[in-house]
């Protein structure tokens, strides 16, 4: 399957090599030749011989004095601005042909660098008299005037979820995921790429994870005053990509035309915009303007979304359309019980991108459980994006191989000529088996928290006692989210993704010495218990009534990442939250 998507991609990608396009996405051919724009330059007698230099961009104030000493030029008097008329908004943005001056000169000028393309902007060509640059006196230079709002910046808040926000300071043309790699920079995280952007709505009850492509200061003018954006873990943002037989069961797709290969080919009839999937099902439809809502069958297709107004047929006379894909994103309902009364907690929200605050014309719908629901916010952004998604998703592993040489740590001559040595007998002995040396290094491991368990006992000058030790050091570890709920500890592991593995662990409510490990398994969260037990006078932790027990919650986790255990799955990814 993953074949058939890379040739899917390379082409799609290849569309974009058979023309050469400009800097504003027009055709090359369609554009005028640069010569042509310029007038011709008569022949100039020996006498009328002045240099002319090249067209160079008007440089800020700061790099014109970084420059100062580069380019000797005279003193420069005050110059009015020459073209008051390109100012106005009745001017031509182009200049006409016959308003420049013919050239007096045919002498090789000083070349100068230029803009290789015109900008996707109002740009300008304009002939300046009377200005000295450069080594010699000339009669003029050409200036290239650009309203670029690309080099503009925009301050953006950004807040965590602790509550916690930073300020950033960011071009126009940035998308979510340079932002999210600028914050993983300025908050000292590990980039795994499973960061993102969420665009929150509190007033309205929802919010989204941003795509990777879309530009954040766009997205922002499409939102509220009272909505903010969140820097949160996503695990399940491109999961379907990595398991797709987990989403879209086979009674809810249905294809216009024939599909060969059934499941296998899912992904890659979704992406290909010829073909023309379709999802269906049951969802239960909030009436517009009305309290009330209503179980329907509905049909999701490129076109939009769709009920139907006699039971399950999809003929086009009993088809409704319920919401546009082309200008609507679609959103997961935060309370959808207790602000919309929706009947069940997995709500989601087809919101125009023209809505802000009103609530009339927002689209609620609610599925049975998380799994039907994921898949409909799945295939809404498939039919949406398509292929885009997949270049969003291939784009870091493809930075990963371009990196994979440089990824593994120079060593030095000193490091590199070490070798695992085993002490334990009256002689020191070279440990050649690899698998040999791993065991030893975590045989030293226990030994070390074994001697300083026992030096702590014997009265050592030790900060905290094991005891203590042992019940507070696994506070400084990110998994590890303190005293919270049940129900808060269920709305952060769906917030950062329902994928096999994550997990985080809390402190009991029911028994004050005791811990919780919440983890998902097949998009279902479960609780296990971590009682105390003694042995010897020492306190250990366990997960299955004391057969396998542990110094301390450090212990535990790294063993059950490595091990199942009596766990359905191993612990993958823990929850986090960073302060920005």
């Amino acid at each position: 399957m993953n074949e058939s998507l890379e040739s899917l991609y390379s082409a799609c990608s290849m569309q974009s090599d058979t023309e050469p396009l400009l800097q504003n996405g027009q055709h090359a051919s369609s554009q005028p030749e640069a010569s042509s724009a310029r007038p011709a330059q008569p022949q100039a007698s020996p006498r009328q011989k002045v240099q002319r230099s090249q067209p160079v961009h008007i440089l800020a104030v700061r790099r014109l004095q970084e420059e100062d000493q580069q380019l000797k030029t005279s003193s420069l008097p005050a110059i009015p601005n020459p073209f008051p008329e390109l100012c106005g908004p009745g001017s031509p943005p182009v200049l006409p042909p016959g308003s420049l001056p013919p050239s007096q000169s045919q002498a090789p000028a000083k070349q100068v660098s230029r803009p290789h393309a015109m900008p996707p902007v109002a740009a300008y060509w304009a002939f300046v008299p009377g200005i000295l640059v450069g080594e010699g006196s000339e009669e003029g230079v050409w200036l290239f005037i650009c309203t670029c709002p690309l080099f503009m910046l925009q301050d953006v808040k950004v807040f965590s979820e602790d509550g916690t926000s930073k300020v950033v300071e960011i071009p126009t043309d940035m998308t979510a995921r340079d932002l999210c790699q600028l914050l993983v920079y300025k908050s000292h995280c590990v980039d795994d790429n499973s960061w993102t952007l969420v665009e929150h709505h509190p007033h309205l009850g929802l919010e989204r994870c941003l795509e990777d492509h879309e530009l954040v200061v766009q997205v922002e003018g499409t939102m509220a005053s009272e909505s903010k954006f969140l820097f949160r873990k996503n695990y399940a943002k491109y999961e379907f990509f990595k398991n797709p037989m987990n989403f879209f069961p086979e009674q809810m797709v249905t294809w216009c035309q024939q599909s060969n290969g059934g499941q296998t080919q899912l992904l890659q009839n979704f992406l290909n915009s010829s073909s023309c999937p379709e999802i269906q099902g049951f969802l239960h439809v909030k009436e517009m303007g009305r309290k009330s809502w209503k179980k329907l069958y509905v049909c999701l297709r490129r076109s939009g979304l769709y009920c139907s107004t006699k039971g399950t047929s999809k003929e086009p006379r009993h088809l409704q359309l319920l919401a546009d894909l082309e200008e609507s994103n679609i959103f997961s309902l935060i309370s959808g019980k207790k602000q919309y009364g929706a009947p069940t907690d997995h709500g989601l929200c087809i919101k125009p991108n023209k809505v802000k605050t009103e609530t009339k014309e927002l689209r609620l719908l609610c599925a049975e459980d998380e799994q039907i629901r994921a898949c409909w916010m799945t295939a809404f952004r498939l039919l949406k994006y398509g292929m885009l998604l997949y270049q969003n998703y291939r784009i870091p592993q493809q930075r990963k191989a371009l990196l994979s040489p440089f990824s593994t740590p120079v060593r030095s001559v000193s490091e590199n000529s070490l070798v695992a040595m085993d002490f334990s007998g009256q002689t020191g002995r070279v440990i050649e088996n690899p698998a040999e040396a791993q065991s030893a290094a975590l045989e030293e491991g226990h030994a070390w928290r074994k001697r300083s368990t026992r030096m702590n006992i014997l009265g050592s000058q030790s900060p905290l006692h094991p005891s203590t030790l042992s019940s507070v050091i696994h506070r400084t570890q990110h998994w590890f989210h303190g005293r919270i709920s049940r129900e808060e500890s269920h709305r952060i592991i769906k917030q950062q993704g329902l994928v096999d593995g994550l997990f985080l662990l809390r402190d009991s409510q029911s028994n004050p010495k005791a811990f919780v490990l919440t983890l998902c398994h097949h998009q279902k969260i479960k609780n296990f218990q971590i009682l105390p037990c003694e042995d010897e006078g020492q306190t250990f932790f366990s997960l299955d009534d004391g057969n396998t027990k542990f110094s301390d919650l450090i212990q535990l986790v790294d063993f059950y990442q490595l091990n199942k255990g009596v766990l359905p799955c191993k612990l993958k990814h823990h929850c986090i939250r960073v302060a920005l």
